[in-house]
């Protein structure tokens, strides 16, 4: 009996302690909510910049600048690339060039919308955060950062 009475009074302490947590607490974090917030953050970027682009189904917003050639690296090719990466508000993350660099060892924004060209293609990429460094990077990128990337595939191998 006294071990029923301890158990029921360990479940009510613990459904106190897990209905304390909410989002109107300090620290509070949801990834539905950051996208929600990173695609208005797109949608307001792309109008006030004029791009012509679209969404893919996971959030990634692109333009295709250049298509380059009819062949597209496949997820598992090897790239050779120049890019520009920046903030939403234009300060410059990182720039220049990434050779021989598998697809599969990049942020998934970029494992995506790579494969969207071909060889001598332009690309601009706007990641959310999710496809990029996420709410805790630890590479010195901005949390929760959506990002902007201006991708010319020089040559890949698949």
């Amino acid at each position: 009996m006294r071990l029923k009475f301890s158990l029921i009074g360990l479940l009510f302490i613990s459904v106190v302690l897990f209905s304390s947590c909410g989002k109107d607490k300090p620290g509070y974090w949801s990834q539905d909510e950051q996208n929600a917030k990173d695609r208005q953050l797109i949608e307001d970027y792309a109008g006030a910049n004029n791009l012509s682009g679209q969404f893919t189904n996971s959030g990634l917003y692109y333009v295709i600048e250049e298509s380059g050639e009819a062949e597209k690296p496949l997820p598992t090719a090897k790239i050779s690339v120049h890019y520009k990466g920046y903030y939403l508000d234009g300060v410059l993350l990182d720039e220049g060039d990434l050779d021989d660099t598998y697809i599969s060892n990049l942020i998934p924004g970029w494992q995506e919308g790579i494969q969207l060209i071909g060889k001598n293609g332009n690309i601009k990429l706007i990641i959310p955060s999710v496809l990029g460094y996420g709410h805790a990077p630890t590479n010195g990128v901005r949390p929760d950062a959506v990002l902007v990337f201006d991708i010319l595939l020089k040559d890949f191998t698949n």
